[in-house]
C-alpha cells in the first residue's frame, strides 16, 4: 500500500493532499474494497482500486483508481488489471460497476468503451472541482461517468473481441476535429433521435496542452456542450474508435438500447 502511494504520486503528479493514504486503503480492503496491484519481479508496475457503492437502490463497485507505470503502458497491464478487478468484484455477488474517466483522453476511452463494453449516461463538468494540483488537470476535471454491466451479453462479447465493426462515419457529426486540430462544432438537428451521432476528439489531449493550451481548453468546452446537449436529448455514449490522428466516440438513443436506458442517471 505504500507502493501505491508513491505510484499515484508518480503517475499523476499529485501533491500529498490528494494522495489516497495508506489508512484509507486499509479501510476500504476491509470493508470490501479492492485493491490489485500489478507487478514485474519486485517492481509495482500499476494498480487497480475501488469500494463498494450504491447506485439507484442497486449494490455497485466504484472503481476510483487505475494507474500503470509509464514504461509499461503498452503492455495490456490496465486491461488486466479490469479484467482481474472484474472476477473479484463478481464473486463478491456485485454485477455492476462504475467508474469516471476524462473524455478528452483517447487511450482511456478506447479501453473503456471499445475493450471493456462500457456505456455512458452521465457528463459531469469539473467533478473534483477548478484547482487540483495535477499535470492531468490543465483544461478542469470534467468526467464521464461510466457503467460496466459486468454479466451483461455486450461485456462478454467485448472481452472474447467478438463485436462488429462500429459504423462511425454515418453519424452524425456534433465535434469534428479540423484541418488544424481545432473543434468543429455542429449544431444537433431537432429530428435526431433514433439516429447515431459522433464526437470527435484530438488523438492526444496532453500533447496539445503542452503546445496550445487555448486550444485544449476550447476543445474542453466544446466536447463538454456537445455531450451535455446529446445526453439530455436522450443519447448513450456507447463506443469509440481510433482513427488518423483523432479519436471518435459512438453516441447512440437510448431508445436503441433499452437494456442500457433502464440503469437510468443517478444524479449527485
Amino acid at each position: 500500500m505504500r507502493l501505491v502511494e508513491e505510484l499515484q504520486r508518480e503517475v499523476w503528479g499529485v501533491p500529498d493532499l490528494d494522495v489516497v493514504p495508506l489508512t484509507q486503503l486499509v479501510a476500504a480492503n476491509a470493508a470490501g474494497g479492492v485493491l490489485l496491484g500489478a507487478f514485474d519481479a519486485d517492481t509495482m508496475i500499476g494498480f487497480v482500486y475501488g469500494f463498494v457503492g450504491l447506485e439507484n437502490g442497486r449494490m455497485t463497485h466504484h472503481s476510483h483508481m487505475l494507474a500503470v507505470r509509464p514504461a509499461y503502458r503498452n503492455s495490456n497491464v490496465g486491461y488486466k488489471l479490469k479484467l482481474a478487478q472484474r472476477e473479484y468484484v463478481l464473486a463478491q455477488g456485485i454485477e455492476e460497476m462504475t467508474w469516471t474517466f476524462d473524455p478528452l483522453q483517447s487511450l482511456n476511452a478506447y479501453l473503456n468503451f471499445n475493450r471493456l463494453g462500457v456505456f455512458a449516461n452521465r457528463y459531469l463538468t469539473d467533478f473534483y472541482g477548478t484547482d487540483p494540483e495535477s499535470f492531468l488537470h490543465q483544461t478542469g476535471t470534467d468526467r464521464l461517468w461510466v457503467t460496466w454491466s459486468l454479466n451483461s451479453r455486450r461485456v462478454e462479447e467485448r472481452i472474447a473481441k467478438m463485436r462488429a465493426t462500429s459504423e462511425l462515419d454515418k453519424a452524425s457529426a456534433l465535434i469534428e476535429v479540423g484541418g488544424s486540430n481545432e473543434p468543429i462544432v455542429h449544431e444537433m438537428r431537432r429530428d435526431i433521435a433514433n439516429t447515431r451521432l459522433r464526437i470527435e476528439i484530438p488523438r492526444d489531449i496532453v500533447l496539445l496542452e503542452r503546445e496550445n493550451k487555448d486550444l485544449a481548453r476550447r476543445w474542453r468546452e466544446a466536447t463538454r456542450q456537445a455531450f451535455l446537449g446529446a445526453i439530455a436529448a436522450g443519447f448513450l455514449v456507447i463506443d469509440f474508435v481510433r482513427g488518423e490522428g483523432l479519436g471518435r466516440y459512438q453516441l447512440e438513443h437510448s431508445t436503441a438500447h433499452p437494456e442500457l436506458a433502464a440503469f437510468g442517471s443517478a444524479r449527485l
